[in-house]
Protein backbone atom coordinates (compact mmCIF):
# COMPACT_ATOMS: atom_id res chain seq x y z
CA UNK A 1 0.00 0.00 0.00
CA UNK A 2 2.67 2.33 0.98
CA UNK A 3 4.45 1.78 -2.60
CA UNK A 4 1.23 2.38 -4.38
CA UNK A 5 0.73 5.89 -2.88
CA UNK A 6 4.63 6.84 -3.34
CA UNK A 7 3.94 5.61 -7.26
CA UNK A 8 1.08 7.86 -7.44
CA UNK A 9 2.83 10.76 -5.49
CA UNK A 10 5.50 10.98 -7.84
CA UNK A 11 3.21 10.19 -10.80
CA UNK A 12 1.63 13.42 -9.43
CA UNK A 13 4.83 15.33 -9.32
CA UNK A 14 5.71 14.50 -12.65
CA UNK A 15 2.33 15.57 -14.06
CA UNK A 16 2.62 18.80 -12.10
CA UNK A 17 5.66 19.71 -14.25
CA UNK A 18 3.86 18.84 -17.42
CA UNK A 19 4.58 21.62 -20.22
CA UNK A 20 1.45 22.82 -21.84
CA UNK A 21 1.83 24.16 -25.18
CA UNK A 22 -0.68 26.93 -26.82
CA UNK A 23 -0.70 28.60 -30.13
CA UNK A 24 -1.50 31.84 -30.55
CA UNK A 25 -1.54 34.37 -33.40
CA UNK A 26 -0.07 37.53 -33.56
CA UNK A 27 -0.64 40.69 -35.48
CA UNK A 28 2.22 43.18 -36.27
CA UNK A 29 1.83 46.77 -35.04
CA UNK A 30 4.31 48.59 -35.40
CA UNK A 31 7.56 48.87 -37.36
CA UNK A 32 10.77 51.16 -37.04
CA UNK A 33 12.35 51.40 -40.55
CA UNK A 34 16.28 51.77 -40.86
CA UNK A 35 18.39 53.05 -43.44
CA UNK A 36 18.70 49.28 -43.56
CA UNK A 37 16.58 46.85 -41.92
CA UNK A 38 13.45 47.04 -40.09
CA UNK A 39 12.18 46.33 -36.29
CA UNK A 40 9.07 45.02 -36.68
CA UNK A 41 6.82 45.32 -33.71
CA UNK A 42 4.31 42.52 -33.00
CA UNK A 43 1.78 41.92 -30.18
CA UNK A 44 -0.87 38.33 -29.33
CA UNK A 45 -3.29 38.02 -26.54
CA UNK A 46 -2.72 34.13 -24.67
CA UNK A 47 -4.42 32.20 -21.95
CA UNK A 48 -2.34 30.35 -19.79
CA UNK A 49 -2.60 27.47 -16.98
CA UNK A 50 -1.04 27.33 -13.91
CA UNK A 51 2.79 25.66 -14.30
CA UNK A 52 4.95 25.74 -17.38
CA UNK A 53 3.35 26.82 -20.50
CA UNK A 54 5.10 27.53 -24.19
CA UNK A 55 3.39 29.92 -26.08
CA UNK A 56 4.03 28.98 -29.66
CA UNK A 57 3.52 32.27 -32.24
CA UNK A 58 3.73 31.22 -36.29
CA UNK A 59 4.22 33.35 -39.46
CA UNK A 60 7.60 34.96 -38.40
CA UNK A 61 9.31 36.69 -41.01
CA UNK A 62 12.00 33.95 -42.57
CA UNK A 63 14.67 36.79 -43.02
CA UNK A 64 14.73 37.65 -38.65
CA UNK A 65 17.95 38.16 -36.58
CA UNK A 66 17.47 35.74 -33.76
CA UNK A 67 19.76 37.69 -31.61
CA UNK A 68 17.58 40.96 -32.24
CA UNK A 69 14.54 38.79 -30.45
CA UNK A 70 13.24 41.08 -27.48
CA UNK A 71 9.55 39.80 -25.25
CA UNK A 72 7.62 41.38 -22.92
CA UNK A 73 4.94 39.92 -21.17
CA UNK A 74 2.23 41.36 -19.38
CA UNK A 75 0.21 39.32 -16.62
CA UNK A 76 1.28 37.70 -13.14
CA UNK A 77 3.75 35.50 -15.10
CA UNK A 78 7.27 34.86 -15.66
CA UNK A 79 9.13 34.99 -18.90
CA UNK A 80 11.65 31.35 -18.84
CA UNK A 81 13.08 31.57 -22.40
CA UNK A 82 12.04 32.92 -25.57
CA UNK A 83 13.89 31.23 -29.04
CA UNK A 84 13.26 30.88 -32.65
CA UNK A 85 13.29 28.01 -34.34
CA UNK A 86 12.20 26.52 -38.04
CA UNK A 87 9.08 23.63 -37.67
CA UNK A 88 8.91 21.10 -39.99
CA UNK A 89 5.08 19.73 -40.34
CA UNK A 90 4.16 16.02 -40.63
CA UNK A 91 3.26 16.00 -44.46
CA UNK A 92 -0.47 15.66 -45.01
CA UNK A 93 -2.10 12.28 -46.19
CA UNK A 94 -4.63 13.08 -48.68
CA UNK A 95 -7.52 10.29 -49.76
CA UNK A 96 -7.40 9.54 -52.86
CA UNK A 97 -10.62 8.46 -55.05
CA UNK A 98 -10.29 7.17 -58.90
CA UNK A 99 -6.81 7.89 -58.74
CA UNK A 100 -7.35 11.79 -57.93
CA UNK A 101 -7.27 12.93 -54.33
CA UNK A 102 -10.57 13.63 -53.05
CA UNK A 103 -10.14 17.78 -53.32
CA UNK A 104 -9.38 17.48 -56.79
CA UNK A 105 -12.29 15.18 -57.54
CA UNK A 106 -15.12 17.73 -56.58
CA UNK A 107 -13.35 19.95 -58.44
CA UNK A 108 -13.70 18.42 -61.28
CA UNK A 109 -17.76 17.65 -60.38
CA UNK A 110 -18.37 21.22 -59.66
CA UNK A 111 -16.48 22.24 -63.09
CA UNK A 112 -18.16 19.60 -65.35
CA UNK A 113 -21.48 20.65 -63.62
CA UNK A 114 -20.95 24.62 -63.95
CA UNK A 115 -19.67 23.98 -67.77
CA UNK A 116 -22.99 22.32 -68.31
CA UNK A 117 -24.85 25.34 -67.29
CA UNK A 118 -22.80 27.57 -69.18
CA UNK A 119 -23.57 25.66 -72.05
CA UNK A 120 -26.94 26.22 -71.90
CA UNK A 121 -26.71 29.61 -71.20
CA UNK A 122 -25.08 30.01 -74.49
CA UNK A 123 -27.75 28.29 -76.54
CA UNK A 124 -30.00 30.80 -75.01
CA UNK A 125 -28.17 33.57 -75.60
CA UNK A 126 -27.84 32.22 -79.35
CA UNK A 127 -31.59 31.57 -79.95
CA UNK A 128 -32.17 35.26 -78.91
CA UNK A 129 -29.41 36.16 -81.27
CA UNK A 130 -31.33 33.83 -84.13
CA UNK A 131 -34.71 35.43 -83.29
CA UNK A 132 -33.57 38.96 -83.62
CA UNK A 133 -31.40 38.40 -87.09
CA UNK A 134 -34.75 37.06 -88.68
CA UNK A 135 -36.76 39.41 -87.44
CA UNK A 136 -33.79 41.78 -89.62
CA UNK A 137 -34.67 39.92 -92.44
CA UNK A 138 -38.31 40.10 -92.71
CA UNK A 139 -37.87 43.61 -92.23
CA UNK A 140 -35.74 44.39 -95.00
CA UNK A 141 -37.20 41.90 -97.74
CA UNK A 142 -40.80 43.84 -96.78
CA UNK A 143 -42.40 45.23 -99.70
CA UNK A 144 -42.51 48.65 -98.68
CA UNK A 145 -38.84 48.77 -97.66
CA UNK A 146 -37.83 47.55 -101.22
CA UNK A 147 -40.17 49.95 -102.86
CA UNK A 148 -43.13 47.46 -104.05
CA UNK A 149 -47.09 47.81 -104.15
CA UNK A 150 -49.27 50.42 -103.78
CA UNK A 151 -45.93 52.51 -101.15
CA UNK A 152 -44.56 53.78 -104.56
CA UNK A 153 -47.62 55.64 -105.02
CA UNK A 154 -47.62 57.86 -101.41
CA UNK A 155 -45.03 59.84 -100.80
CA UNK A 156 -46.20 59.80 -97.43
CA UNK A 157 -46.23 56.08 -96.70
CA UNK A 158 -42.71 55.47 -98.12
CA UNK A 159 -41.70 58.23 -95.99
CA UNK A 160 -43.13 56.37 -92.93
CA UNK A 161 -41.63 52.98 -94.11
CA UNK A 162 -37.88 54.63 -94.05
CA UNK A 163 -38.68 56.08 -90.83
CA UNK A 164 -39.68 52.63 -88.94
CA UNK A 165 -37.44 50.48 -90.87
CA UNK A 166 -34.31 52.97 -89.17
CA UNK A 167 -35.93 52.99 -85.87
CA UNK A 168 -36.65 49.44 -85.82
CA UNK A 169 -32.82 48.17 -87.40
CA UNK A 170 -31.53 50.48 -84.61
CA UNK A 171 -32.81 48.70 -82.02
CA UNK A 172 -32.33 45.42 -83.43
CA UNK A 173 -28.49 45.93 -83.73
CA UNK A 174 -28.60 47.55 -80.24
CA UNK A 175 -29.58 44.38 -78.92
CA UNK A 176 -27.56 42.12 -81.43
CA UNK A 177 -24.39 43.75 -79.87
CA UNK A 178 -25.23 43.26 -76.58
CA UNK A 179 -25.98 39.99 -76.87
CA UNK A 180 -22.99 38.70 -78.62
CA UNK A 181 -21.13 40.52 -76.09
CA UNK A 182 -22.53 38.50 -73.31
CA UNK A 183 -21.98 35.60 -75.51
CA UNK A 184 -18.35 35.99 -76.17
CA UNK A 185 -17.82 36.18 -72.70
CA UNK A 186 -19.33 33.35 -71.60
CA UNK A 187 -17.63 31.42 -74.44
CA UNK A 188 -14.28 32.96 -72.82
CA UNK A 189 -15.36 31.96 -69.27
CA UNK A 190 -16.47 28.42 -70.56
CA UNK A 191 -12.66 28.17 -72.54
CA UNK A 192 -10.85 29.25 -69.40
CA UNK A 193 -12.91 26.40 -67.26
CA UNK A 194 -12.59 23.78 -70.14
CA UNK A 195 -8.58 24.32 -69.21
CA UNK A 196 -8.71 24.27 -65.96
CA UNK A 197 -10.78 21.25 -65.80
CA UNK A 198 -8.68 19.01 -68.43
CA UNK A 199 -5.66 20.03 -65.90
CA UNK A 200 -7.39 18.45 -63.19
CA UNK A 201 -8.31 15.08 -65.05
CA UNK A 202 -4.48 15.32 -66.38
CA UNK A 203 -3.47 14.72 -62.63
CA UNK A 204 -2.10 11.47 -62.13
CA UNK A 205 -1.09 9.11 -58.84
CA UNK A 206 -1.20 5.75 -58.78
CA UNK A 207 0.13 5.38 -55.27
CA UNK A 208 -3.42 5.60 -53.76
CA UNK A 209 -2.27 8.22 -51.16
CA UNK A 210 -0.67 11.57 -50.91
CA UNK A 211 1.74 13.21 -49.17
CA UNK A 212 1.87 16.90 -49.85
CA UNK A 213 5.58 18.34 -48.34
CA UNK A 214 4.89 21.61 -46.24
CA UNK A 215 7.58 24.38 -46.05
CA UNK A 216 9.20 25.29 -42.79
CA UNK A 217 7.22 26.99 -40.23
CA UNK A 218 9.37 29.94 -38.46
CA UNK A 219 8.42 29.77 -35.17
CA UNK A 220 8.97 31.67 -31.77
CA UNK A 221 8.71 30.17 -29.00
CA UNK A 222 8.24 31.71 -25.37
CA UNK A 223 8.21 29.90 -22.17
CA UNK A 224 6.44 31.14 -19.70
CA UNK A 225 5.58 30.31 -15.62
CA UNK A 226 2.82 30.83 -13.62
CA UNK A 227 1.08 29.92 -10.47
CA UNK A 228 -2.46 30.74 -11.55
CA UNK A 229 -4.70 31.28 -14.97
CA UNK A 230 -3.40 34.00 -16.42
CA UNK A 231 -5.10 35.84 -19.57
CA UNK A 232 -2.58 38.49 -20.71
CA UNK A 233 -0.89 40.47 -23.32
CA UNK A 234 2.35 39.01 -25.42
CA UNK A 235 4.39 42.10 -27.06
CA UNK A 236 7.60 41.18 -29.60
CA UNK A 237 9.92 42.78 -31.51
CA UNK A 238 12.74 41.38 -33.84
CA UNK A 239 15.11 42.72 -36.63
CA UNK A 240 14.68 41.95 -40.68
CA UNK A 241 17.46 42.69 -43.07
CA UNK A 242 15.19 42.63 -46.25
CA UNK A 243 13.73 46.24 -45.74
CA UNK A 244 14.54 49.79 -45.58
CA UNK A 245 14.44 53.52 -46.92
CA UNK A 246 15.92 56.09 -49.08
CA UNK A 247 14.96 59.63 -48.75
CA UNK A 248 14.38 62.09 -50.98
CA UNK A 249 13.64 65.80 -51.37
CA UNK A 250 11.79 68.65 -52.91
CA UNK A 251 12.70 72.12 -52.67
CA UNK A 252 10.33 74.36 -53.59
CA UNK A 253 11.47 78.43 -54.12
CA UNK A 254 9.74 81.46 -54.90
CA UNK A 255 11.50 84.53 -54.83
CA UNK A 256 8.00 86.79 -54.03
CA UNK A 257 7.75 84.92 -50.59
CA UNK A 258 11.62 84.57 -50.12
CA UNK A 259 10.67 81.28 -48.34
CA UNK A 260 11.84 77.15 -49.62
CA UNK A 261 9.37 74.77 -49.19
CA UNK A 262 11.44 71.26 -48.32
CA UNK A 263 9.44 68.24 -49.16
CA UNK A 264 11.40 65.61 -46.83
CA UNK A 265 10.31 61.94 -48.35
CA UNK A 266 11.02 58.26 -47.87
CA UNK A 267 10.79 55.55 -49.99
CA UNK A 268 10.32 52.75 -47.95
CA UNK A 269 10.53 49.25 -49.38
CA UNK A 270 10.38 45.63 -47.68
CA UNK A 271 10.79 41.89 -49.26
CA UNK A 272 10.22 39.95 -45.86
CA UNK A 273 7.77 37.78 -47.23
CA UNK A 274 5.20 38.82 -44.67
CA UNK A 275 2.74 42.21 -45.88
CA UNK A 276 2.52 45.17 -43.20
CA UNK A 277 -1.58 45.42 -43.28
CA UNK A 278 -2.20 49.00 -41.33
CA UNK A 279 0.91 49.09 -39.41
CA UNK A 280 2.60 52.33 -37.98
CA UNK A 281 5.87 53.19 -39.55
CA UNK A 282 8.47 55.41 -37.86
CA UNK A 283 11.41 56.23 -40.30
CA UNK A 284 14.49 55.87 -38.41
CA UNK A 285 18.15 57.48 -39.85
CA UNK A 286 20.19 54.60 -38.19
CA UNK A 287 21.44 51.38 -39.73
CA UNK A 288 21.60 48.82 -37.83
CA UNK A 289 23.92 47.15 -39.61
CA UNK A 290 26.91 49.35 -39.76
CA UNK A 291 29.91 48.63 -37.81
CA UNK A 292 29.25 50.24 -34.00
CA UNK A 293 32.84 49.13 -32.60
CA UNK A 294 35.39 51.49 -32.02
CA UNK A 295 38.76 51.23 -33.80
CA UNK A 296 41.45 50.59 -31.50
CA UNK A 297 45.21 51.53 -32.49
CA UNK A 298 47.74 48.85 -31.99
CA UNK A 299 51.87 49.45 -31.40
CA UNK A 300 53.32 51.05 -34.61
CA UNK A 301 56.74 49.38 -34.97
CA UNK A 302 59.44 50.81 -37.12
CA UNK A 303 62.86 49.64 -37.82
CA UNK A 304 65.97 50.20 -40.06
CA UNK A 305 67.11 47.96 -43.24
CA UNK A 306 69.60 47.70 -45.27
CA UNK A 307 70.77 47.37 -48.84
CA UNK A 308 72.03 43.64 -49.32
CA UNK A 309 72.53 41.67 -52.42
CA UNK A 310 69.76 39.20 -53.18
CA UNK A 311 69.31 36.80 -55.49
CA UNK A 312 67.24 37.20 -58.11
CA UNK A 313 65.15 34.40 -59.75
CA UNK A 314 64.49 36.06 -63.00
CA UNK A 315 67.89 37.12 -63.85
CA UNK A 316 69.72 34.13 -62.37
CA UNK A 317 71.99 36.92 -60.56
CA UNK A 318 72.33 39.06 -57.68
CA UNK A 319 70.49 42.57 -57.48
CA UNK A 320 71.05 45.32 -54.76
CA UNK A 321 67.43 45.00 -52.96
CA UNK A 322 66.99 45.48 -49.87
CA UNK A 323 67.04 42.96 -46.86
CA UNK A 324 63.45 43.78 -44.59
CA UNK A 325 64.62 43.84 -40.73
CA UNK A 326 61.36 42.48 -39.92
CA UNK A 327 57.44 41.51 -40.36
CA UNK A 328 56.38 44.88 -40.08
CA UNK A 329 58.82 46.49 -42.28
CA UNK A 330 58.68 43.81 -44.88
CA UNK A 331 54.26 44.65 -45.00
CA UNK A 332 55.69 48.27 -45.33
CA UNK A 333 58.05 48.02 -48.29
CA UNK A 334 55.46 45.37 -50.33
CA UNK A 335 52.66 48.05 -49.82
CA UNK A 336 55.54 51.03 -51.27
CA UNK A 337 56.10 48.47 -54.16
CA UNK A 338 52.47 47.91 -54.73
CA UNK A 339 51.78 51.44 -54.52
CA UNK A 340 55.15 52.27 -56.85
CA UNK A 341 53.66 49.60 -59.84
CA UNK A 342 50.50 51.35 -59.55
CA UNK A 343 51.53 55.03 -60.03
CA UNK A 344 50.96 54.58 -64.45
CA UNK A 345 48.10 52.09 -64.15
CA UNK A 346 44.92 53.42 -65.44
CA UNK A 347 42.30 54.01 -62.46
CA UNK A 348 39.40 51.73 -61.81
CA UNK A 349 36.00 52.59 -59.76
CA UNK A 350 37.23 52.00 -56.59
CA UNK A 351 39.34 55.07 -56.86
CA UNK A 352 36.16 57.01 -56.79
CA UNK A 353 34.49 55.20 -54.03
CA UNK A 354 34.20 57.66 -50.88
CA UNK A 355 32.93 56.28 -47.46
CA UNK A 356 30.56 58.68 -45.67
CA UNK A 357 30.50 58.15 -41.96
CA UNK A 358 26.89 59.04 -40.87
CA UNK A 359 26.24 60.17 -37.06
CA UNK A 360 23.67 61.68 -37.53
CA UNK A 361 20.41 59.35 -36.20
CA UNK A 362 16.99 60.76 -35.93
CA UNK A 363 13.11 58.75 -35.93
CA UNK A 364 10.33 60.17 -37.39
CA UNK A 365 7.27 58.54 -36.49
CA UNK A 366 4.22 58.81 -39.21
CA UNK A 367 0.26 59.06 -37.30
CA UNK A 368 -1.21 57.58 -40.43
CA UNK A 369 -1.33 53.97 -40.62
CA UNK A 370 0.17 52.62 -44.03
CA UNK A 371 0.22 49.18 -45.52
CA UNK A 372 3.01 48.00 -47.70
CA UNK A 373 3.82 45.01 -49.89
CA UNK A 374 6.06 42.42 -49.41
CA UNK A 375 7.08 42.93 -53.14
CA UNK A 376 10.50 45.38 -52.57
CA UNK A 377 8.47 47.89 -54.42
CA UNK A 378 9.16 51.72 -52.55
CA UNK A 379 6.05 53.40 -51.33
CA UNK A 380 6.21 57.03 -50.65
CA UNK A 381 6.00 58.25 -47.30
CA UNK A 382 6.25 61.90 -46.26
CA UNK A 383 8.38 62.37 -42.87
CA UNK A 384 8.75 66.25 -43.02
CA UNK A 385 7.27 69.31 -44.65
CA UNK A 386 9.16 72.89 -43.97
CA UNK A 387 9.30 76.22 -44.81
CA UNK A 388 12.73 77.47 -44.96
CA UNK A 389 14.01 81.32 -45.37
CA UNK A 390 16.59 81.93 -47.65
CA UNK A 391 18.11 84.44 -49.37
CA UNK A 392 17.93 85.02 -53.12
CA UNK A 393 21.46 86.45 -54.41
CA UNK A 394 22.49 86.02 -58.61
CA UNK A 395 26.11 85.04 -59.03
CA UNK A 396 28.14 84.60 -62.06
CA UNK A 397 31.47 83.98 -62.94
CA UNK A 398 32.38 84.96 -66.66
CA UNK A 399 35.43 83.09 -67.07
CA UNK A 400 33.56 79.91 -66.98
CA UNK A 401 29.89 80.59 -68.32
CA UNK A 402 29.04 83.79 -69.35
CA UNK A 403 25.73 83.55 -67.49
CA UNK A 404 23.88 84.91 -64.54
CA UNK A 405 22.67 82.57 -62.17
CA UNK A 406 20.10 83.36 -59.53
CA UNK A 407 21.27 80.84 -55.96
CA UNK A 408 18.93 80.09 -52.89
CA UNK A 409 20.93 80.43 -49.86
CA UNK A 410 19.21 78.47 -47.16
CA UNK A 411 20.49 77.90 -43.45
CA UNK A 412 19.80 75.83 -40.35
CA UNK A 413 19.17 72.59 -42.57
CA UNK A 414 21.11 70.71 -39.32
CA UNK A 415 18.12 71.05 -37.38
CA UNK A 416 16.43 69.21 -40.07
CA UNK A 417 17.99 65.45 -39.22
CA UNK A 418 18.62 64.85 -43.14
CA UNK A 419 20.75 62.51 -44.60
CA UNK A 420 22.72 62.40 -48.11
CA UNK A 421 20.35 62.42 -50.79
CA UNK A 422 19.01 63.53 -54.38
CA UNK A 423 16.76 66.82 -54.10
CA UNK A 424 14.54 67.74 -56.92
CA UNK A 425 14.51 72.07 -57.58
CA UNK A 426 11.26 73.62 -58.29
CA UNK A 427 11.36 77.09 -58.83
CA UNK A 428 8.59 79.28 -59.28
CA UNK A 429 6.12 76.04 -60.38
CA UNK A 430 9.13 74.58 -62.99
CA UNK A 431 11.24 72.05 -63.02
CA UNK A 432 15.23 73.27 -62.35
CA UNK A 433 16.86 69.39 -62.00
CA UNK A 434 18.36 67.67 -59.30
CA UNK A 435 21.14 68.46 -56.97
CA UNK A 436 22.27 66.30 -53.98
CA UNK A 437 22.47 67.69 -50.34
CA UNK A 438 25.36 66.06 -48.05
CA UNK A 439 24.86 66.99 -44.17
CA UNK A 440 28.22 65.86 -43.54
CA UNK A 441 29.89 67.67 -46.15
CA UNK A 442 27.77 70.82 -45.58
CA UNK A 443 28.35 73.94 -44.07
CA UNK A 444 26.50 75.78 -42.35
CA UNK A 445 24.38 77.52 -45.40
CA UNK A 446 23.21 75.30 -48.35
CA UNK A 447 23.16 77.36 -51.88
CA UNK A 448 21.01 76.30 -54.58
CA UNK A 449 21.27 76.99 -57.98
CA UNK A 450 18.06 78.02 -59.79
CA UNK A 451 19.19 78.62 -63.41
CA UNK A 452 20.41 80.96 -65.56
CA UNK A 453 18.78 84.97 -65.56
CA UNK A 454 18.93 85.81 -69.51
CA UNK A 455 17.79 89.35 -68.34
CA UNK A 456 20.93 90.12 -66.77
CA UNK A 457 24.18 90.19 -69.47
CA UNK A 458 27.88 89.57 -68.98
CA UNK A 459 30.91 89.71 -71.07
CA UNK A 460 34.66 88.85 -70.00
CA UNK A 461 37.49 90.50 -72.44
CA UNK A 462 40.48 90.36 -72.70
CA UNK A 463 42.01 93.52 -73.31
CA UNK A 464 44.60 92.86 -75.83
CA UNK A 465 46.32 96.51 -75.56
CA UNK A 466 47.41 96.30 -72.14
CA UNK A 467 48.39 92.67 -72.57
CA UNK A 468 51.91 92.52 -73.17
CA UNK A 469 54.99 89.89 -73.00
CA UNK A 470 58.29 90.77 -72.78
CA UNK A 471 61.87 88.87 -71.66
CA UNK A 472 63.90 90.30 -69.42
CA UNK A 473 67.42 88.40 -69.12
CA UNK A 474 66.43 84.81 -68.57
CA UNK A 475 62.86 85.47 -67.51
CA UNK A 476 59.52 86.27 -69.77
CA UNK A 477 56.87 88.60 -68.17
CA UNK A 478 53.44 88.27 -69.10
CA UNK A 479 50.94 90.69 -68.23
CA UNK A 480 47.13 90.17 -68.33
CA UNK A 481 44.33 92.90 -68.20
CA UNK A 482 40.63 91.81 -68.08
CA UNK A 483 37.19 93.72 -68.82
CA UNK A 484 34.29 92.62 -67.09
CA UNK A 485 31.01 94.26 -68.29
CA UNK A 486 27.42 93.21 -67.05
CA UNK A 487 23.92 94.90 -67.52
CA UNK A 488 20.57 94.35 -66.51
CA UNK A 489 17.75 94.34 -68.41
CA UNK A 490 15.30 93.31 -65.86
CA UNK A 491 12.77 95.80 -64.62
CA UNK A 492 13.80 95.93 -61.00
CA UNK A 493 17.06 96.69 -59.61
CA UNK A 494 19.73 93.62 -58.82
CA UNK A 495 22.73 92.97 -57.03
CA UNK A 496 25.24 90.24 -58.46
CA UNK A 497 28.53 88.69 -57.02
CA UNK A 498 31.04 88.31 -59.49
CA UNK A 499 33.64 86.28 -59.06
CA UNK A 500 37.54 85.88 -60.98
CA UNK A 501 41.08 84.71 -60.53
CA UNK A 502 44.22 85.64 -60.30
CA UNK A 503 46.52 82.29 -60.73
CA UNK A 504 48.35 81.13 -58.00
CA UNK A 505 51.59 78.99 -57.60
CA UNK A 506 53.64 76.76 -55.33
CA UNK A 507 56.84 76.83 -57.44
CA UNK A 508 59.22 79.53 -55.97
CA UNK A 509 60.59 80.30 -59.52
CA UNK A 510 57.30 81.61 -60.63
CA UNK A 511 56.41 84.65 -59.71
CA UNK A 512 52.48 86.45 -59.68
CA UNK A 513 51.43 90.04 -59.16
CA UNK A 514 48.27 91.21 -58.85
CA UNK A 515 48.45 94.94 -60.77
CA UNK A 516 45.09 95.62 -60.15
CA UNK A 517 42.11 94.16 -58.70
CA UNK A 518 39.63 96.79 -58.95
CA UNK A 519 38.54 96.94 -55.31
CA UNK A 520 37.75 93.40 -55.32
CA UNK A 521 37.69 90.89 -52.09
CA UNK A 522 40.92 89.17 -52.84
CA UNK A 523 42.40 86.02 -51.08
CA UNK A 524 45.89 85.93 -51.93
CA UNK A 525 45.50 82.34 -50.63
CA UNK A 526 43.08 80.84 -53.22
CA UNK A 527 43.32 83.40 -55.87
CA UNK A 528 39.60 84.27 -55.75
CA UNK A 529 38.36 87.60 -56.50
CA UNK A 530 34.55 88.85 -55.16
CA UNK A 531 32.64 91.90 -56.48
CA UNK A 532 29.67 93.21 -55.52
CA UNK A 533 27.57 94.86 -58.12
CA UNK A 534 24.11 97.34 -57.38
CA UNK A 535 22.93 97.71 -60.73
CA UNK A 536 19.12 99.69 -61.24
CA UNK A 537 17.37 98.48 -64.38
CA UNK A 538 18.72 99.20 -67.89
CA UNK A 539 21.99 100.23 -65.37
CA UNK A 540 25.68 98.62 -66.78
CA UNK A 541 28.82 98.42 -64.87
CA UNK A 542 32.54 97.51 -65.76
CA UNK A 543 35.58 96.03 -63.67
CA UNK A 544 39.18 95.96 -64.82
CA UNK A 545 41.89 93.91 -63.20
CA UNK A 546 45.14 92.79 -64.45
CA UNK A 547 47.81 90.65 -63.18
CA UNK A 548 51.78 89.95 -63.78
CA UNK A 549 53.26 86.99 -64.11
CA UNK A 550 56.97 86.18 -64.56
CA UNK A 551 58.80 82.60 -65.01
CA UNK A 552 61.81 81.14 -66.82
CA UNK A 553 61.61 81.80 -70.71
CA UNK A 554 62.34 78.28 -71.67
CA UNK A 555 59.65 76.74 -70.14
CA UNK A 556 55.64 77.40 -70.67
CA UNK A 557 53.50 78.52 -68.74
CA UNK A 558 49.41 78.16 -69.04
CA UNK A 559 49.39 82.38 -67.75
CA UNK A 560 45.39 82.32 -69.88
Amino acid sequence: MKKLITLILVATSFASFAIEKENVKSTISDVTVYLQGAQVFRKANFTVKPGVTEIIIDGICPTIDPNSIQVKAFGNLVILDSKYSLYYPKPETVKMIDGLPLKVKKDINLLEDSLLVMTYDILEIQDEIDVLNATKNILYNNGAIKGQGKVNDSIQLLKQAVEYYSLKMNELNKKLLQLNRRKNDKNRRKADMQIRLNNLKNFQNTSGFEEQEKGPIHRLTVTVSSKELVSGKLNFSYLVSSAGWTPLYDLKSEVATGKVNLNYKAQVFQNTGINWEDVKLTISTNNPYMNKTKPTLHPWYIDYYANKPMYNQLSNGYTNMPVIANQYEKKAMTKDLENSLDMNSSQTSVDFVKMVDQIISAEFRIDLPYSIASNNEAHMVLIKNEDLSATFRYYTVPKLDASVFLVAQISKLDELQLVPAKANIFFDGTYMGETYIDPTNMEDTLSLSLGKDPNIIVKRTLLRKESKEKIIGTEKERTNSFEIEIKNLKSTNVEVVIQDQIPITQNADIKIEAIGTDKAKYDEQTGIMEWVAKLKTKESSKINFSYKVKYNKDKNVQVN
